[in-house]
């Protein structure tokens, strides 16, 4: 059976945390975080939050129907993040290239987070305030509402997926990743042109940015796709 949620003011703590704090859905979502920065995944347990926070681990569930449900505020928060000094300034693809950078950046700055919640869809205020911007600077700019739902689609998915991705990384053992960025000298650079001659002819480039992000480039090239669709439709 679900526990009840306490609404409104009733949830406010009338009696500090051990740490003097006083207990708020804010508060659960921030030591949230930290707790998944310095335990991933499987160390947020209402247990730990618990004692993270100062309190029994019932009062979790004072603020949230479940872990799943703390994981969708999670979500939600990092899409705040996202959004948070995001202002359109009228040129559509530069508001586009903003947001998604912006989008990247917030997950990459809690990269356990990111892979944990990027293929969620919570439907809470802030991912939903980020989807009605997407699609009013794509609908403002001329695109049909077809097209503008198309782009937006591919704009988001690939910011998040790029998101999960390079968080994953970052979330790795440091060891694990100095492995990884080595391969692309220790084996790629030294593969002869004999047997490899397309990779050997590229091999200093690749161990140039092979470690480096893909996604403002992939980010580019989609917005130089959409911009060259509504030039042929006569837009802009």
């Amino acid at each position: 059976m679900a526990k009840t949620v306490v609404p409104g003011e009733a949830r406010q703590r009338r009696r500090r945390t051990k740490q003097g704090q006083v207990l708020s859905h804010e508060l659960i979502v921030e030591t949230a975080l930290r707790m998944l920065g310095e335990h991933g995944a499987e160390g947020l347990t209402a247990r730990r939050l618990g004692l993270g926070l100062g309190a029994d681990a019932s009062a979790v569930y004072r603020y949230f129907n479940g872990m799943d449900d703390l994981v969708l505020a999670i979500a939600d928060e990092l899409m705040s993040r996202a959004m948070e000094h995001w202002r359109p300034g009228g040129d559509w693809r530069a508001d586009l290239r903003d947001l998604g950078l912006r989008i990247h950046a917030a997950y990459l700055a809690h990269p356990q987070a990111a892979v944990l919640t990027a293929n969620r869809v919570s439907g809470r205020p802030h991912e939903v305030a980020a989807d009605e911007a997407i699609l009013a600077t794509l609908r403002t700019a001329g695109f049909t509402d077809r097209a503008a739902v198309r782009i937006y689609h591919v704009f988001i998915d690939q910011s998040l997926a790029f998101a999960a991705l390079d968080a994953a990384s970052i979330a790795m053992p440091v060891p694990a990743q100095r492995v990884d960025e080595e391969v692309w000298q220790a084996t790629y650079a030294r593969l002869p042109q004999v047997t490899h001659p397309h990779i050997a002819a590229s091999a200093e480039l690749l161990v140039e940015r092979m470690n480096l992000s893909a996604y403002p480039d992939a980010l580019e090239l989609l917005l130089v796709a959409a911009d060259a669709e509504l030039g042929a439709a006569g837009v802009g």
